[in-house]
């Protein structure tokens, strides 16, 4: 495990790349033997140090929620990090391009709970039940690690997205709300343009054959940190599209059929 000096000093390596949107270099160059546990213990405390600076957390994001991005990177479960309240953006908003370093698009559903939601031993039914509503959304993700070394051009691991936030940077909220008993949520599917052209296609069951069971998996891999879902809070259930490059200029628009519509601007 990783002292605490080494997880300080990788949280400032973050905060500095973030703030001045410059890549740094992977963190498991310097830590080769990084685990997992080091990796999330990285992320708690840089999410430690927004709050201290007056940030709330308004969510959660699962990531890694399909087999072949699971197999890309040689993992066998999802990741997770935190949407802090700066993080949303309305519909149609303009996104600051230059707040991030190297932005790109995933297409999802975001649950809103009405209910805490604990594990262990949480199910996809008490995930379900402590639902208000699901939305169609966009997460922003963003990389504060570099994907690929500049000197070494070693790709960067599991562990290094994982204390970078899961690469976390923003969310857009849209479309149309619904009960998640309403349909069969498996079978919603996108489509996602970029400039008015279709770049990605994909349907819900893509994330762990139903978006709520990730919202299962997050509450029960929370628990052991004394950390509940909370009524109000916004969980991303993961991307059922591979991330689209985003570029200052570029107008998404993810069209959900009946469930409705997102888009924004890269301003």
């Amino acid at each position: 495990m990783l002292d605490r000096k080494s997880i300080e000093a990788a949280v400032a390596r973050l905060e500095e790349a973030e703030r001045s949107c410059k890549f740094m270099r992977q963190l498991t160059l310097e830590h080769p033997a990084m685990t997992i546990e080091d990796a999330y213990a990285i992320q708690h405390a840089w999410m430690q140090l927004k709050l201290s600076q007056g940030r709330t957390v308004k969510g959660r994001k699962i990531g890694l929620t399909s087999k072949v991005m699971q197999r890309a990177v040689n993992i066998d479960e999802p990741d997770y990090g935190a949407l802090l309240d700066n993080m949303f953006f309305h519909d149609g908003s303009n996104i600051p391009t230059d707040r991030f370093i190297q932005p790109k698009i995933e297409m999802e559903l975001a649950f809103v709970l009405s209910r805490r939601l604990a594990g262990p031993g949480c199910t996809i039914f008490d995930a379900l039940n402590a639902t208000d509503y699901v939305v169609p959304a966009l997460e922003i993700l963003d990389a504060r690690i570099e994907r690929v070394d500049r000197e070494t051009k070693v790709t960067r691991k599991i562990t290094d997205g994982i204390a970078d936030n899961a690469s976390d940077a923003g969310i857009v909220i849209g479309g149309r709300p619904f009960k998640p008993l309403e349909v069969d949520v498996r079978w919603i599917g996108g489509l996602c343009s970029r400039n008015g052209q279709i770049e990605e296609t994909g349907v819900a069951a893509a994330v762990l054959n139903h978006p709520a069971n990730g919202i299962a998996w997050l509450a029960n891999k929370l628990a052991p940190h004394g950390i509940a879902l909370e009524p109000g809070q916004v969980i991303l259930s993961g991307s059922f599209i591979r991330p689209i490059d985003a570029h200052k200029g570029d107008t998404f628009h993810a069209d959900y059929g009946p469930f409705g519509t997102v888009s924004c601007y890269f301003a």
